[in-house]
């Protein structure tokens, strides 16, 4: 079920003044059952890449394939894409429009054609799974805080059990425990049911906790993809395109250039804590004892 693109570009209002070209000759592939972090500064282009995926957006050219296929194709039925790949917008109001929180959820699944039974089942499921209490089911969407809004939303995707699982700023404004809880809760999915996760965060700290891989976006293009220690290395080429790395990696590499001998590939608090108590006990930390 993987994900595939080859020479994409989107260009903004092609022909007009006010013409943008949002991604430029992107090549990449997402293979099944990665959790994908996906970075860049404001304009980078990564909400722009990820509307892709389920093709909301079609690029101007190139092409890109799910699971081997051209969802570019004529016949090709995007429908079934959109089964498949589960969009998570950043402001969760986009996509939430029913008179109750069960009505929402549920809209999906019987999109899908299923019974009103069965769609209740996977609402329910879904809402359990993202932590939305019981007593907000028959509420509106539009009378949740803004963190249960993003749970509503989060579990109508989940209620179409989708292969690729996307997910635009989940946690933005959210509170550090609401943002935890729900990061967590999408990290147990992934582990537990081999869905694919691709997320979109500037939470360099969320980025370098949850996932496998990286992807950087600067001005349209892919700048760095790679393991999460890799791409944090490159730290200093980061912040001169207006990011940064987690604050372990600033605390890491201060702390070896003042004469501990600690790696500064260290890019969780974890990892951070075993580093200095190897180097404080000798050359043995947590994990090797």
């Amino acid at each position: 079920m993987s994900i595939k693109l080859e020479h994409v570009n989107y260009i903004y209002s092609e022909g007009t003044a006010y013409e943008k070209h949002a991604l430029k000759d992107i090549c990449l592939e997402i293979p099944h059952g990665q959790f994908v972090g996906i970075i860049g500064h404001t304009g980078s282009g990564k909400s722009t890449l990820i509307q892709h995926f389920n093709g909301l957006i079609k690029a101007t050219d190139g092409v890109l394939y799910y699971n081997g296929e051209n969802i570019y194709a004529d016949g090709y039925k995007m429908k079934e894409l959109r089964n498949q790949v589960g969009l998570v917008f950043q402001y969760p109001e986009h996509q939430l429009f029913e008179v109750d929180v069960m009505k929402d959820v549920c809209f999906g699944p019987k999109n899908q054609g299923l019974s009103d039974e069965e769609c209740e089942v996977r609402a329910r499921e879904a809402l359990q799974l993202v932590g939305l209490k019981e007593k907000y089911y028959d509420r509106s969407p539009f009378d949740l805080s803004g963190g249960q809004k993003r749970r509503a939303a989060i579990a109508g995707v989940l209620a179409m059990r989708p292969k690729v699982l996307v997910l635009d700023e989940p946690t933005a404004g959210l509170d550090p425990k609401g943002r935890d809880e729900i990061l967590d809760q999408i990290a147990y999915l992934h582990k537990q049911s081999d869905m694919t996760v691709i997320l979109v965060s500037h939470s360099m700290e969320d980025i370098a906790k949850y996932v496998d891989r990286i992807i950087v976006m600067n001005q349209g293009q892919v700048m760095y993809d790679d393991i999460p220690k890799r791409v944090f290395s490159h730290y200093k080429e980061l912040e001169r395109v207006g990011l940064a790395a987690p604050q372990v990696t600033y605390i890491m590499h201060e702390l070896k250039e003042k004469g501990l001998a600690v790696s500064a590939e260290a890019t969780t608090v974890e990892e951070a804590a075993d580093e200095i108590m190897k180097a404080l006990s000798g050359g043995k930390g947590e994990r090797d004892k």
